[in-house]
């Protein structure tokens, strides 16, 4: 998070907002409660907000105590949104209790209170009468999400490539990539040591890149390379998504998870960060809850998105059903 620079917050950044003692002290020294935070080259944004994702309780309760509305939104959010998407019940609470509105709606008719019943604290809130809830559908795609989030548990996926394929066999998918299957030796030497013979083209189809394994999976079935993004190129994802759909990342380790979407042949949306939490009022209903149950896990965003079902982590930690050799060809275009 970058450092706040505005009215009185400058330097004040990440974890700082739980030092009740420095934002106290910036407080009185007349630091704005309502506004002056700057982060990812915005100003104007809200120390509450910030404070109610990444601060104390105790933090959160003296700003609430001195701005003008404890529900004044920010990008389109209260701060108790920001304190439930986060996952921090305690901030949550300090905020209710200093007269936030659970109930209030905000994104595609979600409100604080109702995102919170589908979370790790589904009684944070009284639920007041006529509250609808969760629906049959969100209740089982949040039960779904434990599950998954639990089944693929803590999964290294750094550096890895990803494509998640809805309803297609691994074979059908090795025959729709025109694949043969790889070399035991030049298999093993790769899992020895992938970066030996990382690329030896011009145009980054050389090497490792050209090996992937593919293993069948309840729904559909992965493809996955532990060491390059080769899954989620639209030469691969196009093919692959024929008739149905491919929910594809990359686990870039210097920018983060690159995702991206095939439908039937065509890349509908790219630039995607699976995983990643953005809830902003461009999203459906259905994807603002995805993107609160499977924030920080990226996999299972991609397979939940998909439909796929694992039971485990091995078919994407490996090894997988079987390990094929791409032909060389544009996997740009």
């Amino acid at each position: 998070m970058a450092a706040s620079v505005g009215a009185g917050w400058a330097g004040v950044a990440g974890y700082d907002w739980g030092d009740l003692d420095l934002i106290r002290a910036r407080l009185n020294a007349g630091a704005d409660p309502n506004s002056g935070v700057h982060h990812l080259g915005a100003l104007g944004g809200r120390p509450l907000h910030f404070a109610a994702e990444w601060g104390s309780p105790e933090v959160v309760a003296e700003l609430a105590g001195r701005v003008d509305d404890v529900d004044a939104e920010y990008d389109d959010r209260t701060a108790l949104w920001s304190a439930v998407f986060a996952d921090r019940a305690d901030n949550a609470r300090a905020l209710a209790a200093a007269g936030a509105d659970p109930w209030r709606p905000m994104m595609a008719g979600w409100s604080p209170g109702r995102l919170a019943l589908a979370g790790p604290t589904p009684g944070l809130f009284p639920v007041p009468p006529g509250e609808p809830g969760l629906s049959e559908a969100e209740a089982a795609a949040s039960a779904e999400a434990r599950r998954l989030v639990a089944a693929l548990g803590g999964l290294d996926d750094e550096g890895l490539g990803l494509a998640c394929v809805a309803g297609v066999t691994a074979a059908k998918t090795v025959r729709r990539l025109d694949a043969t299957p790889a070399d035991e030796a030049d298999v093993e030497a790769l899992i020895e040591d992938p970066w030996s013979a990382m690329d030896d083209t011009e145009d980054g189809t050389g090497g490792s890149l050209m090996i992937v394994g593919v293993t069948d999976v309840p729904g559909g079935c992965v493809i996955t390379q532990p060491w390059g993004y080769m899954p989620s190129t639209p030469g691969v994802t196009k093919r692959v998504s024929i008739g149905t759909v491919c929910y594809s990342m990359f686990a870039n380790p210097k920018s983060g998870n690159q995702g991206a979407v095939a439908r039937d042949g065509v890349v509908v949306d790219s630039d995607t960060h699976p995983g990643g939490g953005d809830a902003g009022g461009h999203l459906t209903a259905e994807e603002i809850l995805a993107a609160y149950l499977y924030r920080g896990h990226a996999v299972a965003y991609c397979c939940a998105a998909a439909g796929l079902r694992p039971s485990d982590a091995s078919p994407v930690a490996g090894p997988p059903g079987r390990w094929v050799r791409l032909p060389r060809r544009d996997y740009w275009s």
